[in-house]
């Protein structure tokens, strides 16, 4: 238990640039935040990527933590808001594996399909790279505020850029 207490010294540490004791710092929370999520959600595939996600919160949002005793509540509330993301189904799978030989079968019995393929390539194509990377970071379940952050730009432009680009394939799969 005592491997798990959060020194304040440690958290002032890592909010200095301390790789270690960040590291330190987020192994500590991890058991604290997978019994969170257990608790709530029960034995399930997701608890790893809920755990994760919250990590990259707390590890995102470390700096701005003005009390650096209070820094178990921050990740709590970051846990929480992970757990409200879960439930309204940001975790659904976007894979799904599959045989490949019963992909060919499908693929063939059903011609309509890969005509829908070809236009949904098509739309894509007439997309930006920038903007295509945009698509795919909201289907892979992004906010806007972390694509702009990735991206190094505004969340307005973000939107934006989405707003855009779903006009244009909406105009492709028209015709």
């Amino acid at each position: 238990m005592a491997q798990n207490r959060i020194d304040v010294r440690l958290v002032r540490k890592a909010q200095e640039g301390d790789k270690r004791a960040r590291e330190v710092l987020l192994r500590r929370l991890e058991g604290v935040l997978r019994m969170f999520f257990l608790k709530r959600v029960g034995r399930s595939p997701t608890i790893d990527d809920l755990v994760q996600n919250t990590l990259l919160r707390i590890h995102g949002g470390l700096e701005v933590l003005r009390d650096p005793g209070r820094l178990r509540a921050f990740a709590m509330k970051a846990a929480l808001f992970e757990l409200q993301d879960y439930y309204r189904g940001r975790y659904s799978p976007k894979e799904v594996l599959c045989d490949p030989d019963a992909m060919v079968a499908v693929s063939s019995a059903q011609p309509k399909r890969a005509g829908a393929k070809v236009d949904l390539e098509r739309a894509l194509s007439i997309l930006t790279p920038h903007a295509r990377r945009i698509l795919e970071l909201r289907e892979y379940g992004f906010r806007y505020k972390e694509i702009a952050r990735a991206l190094g730009t505004t969340e307005t432009a973000v939107k934006m850029q989405v707003k855009r680009a779903m006009e244009k394939m909406r105009r492709v799969f028209a015709t």
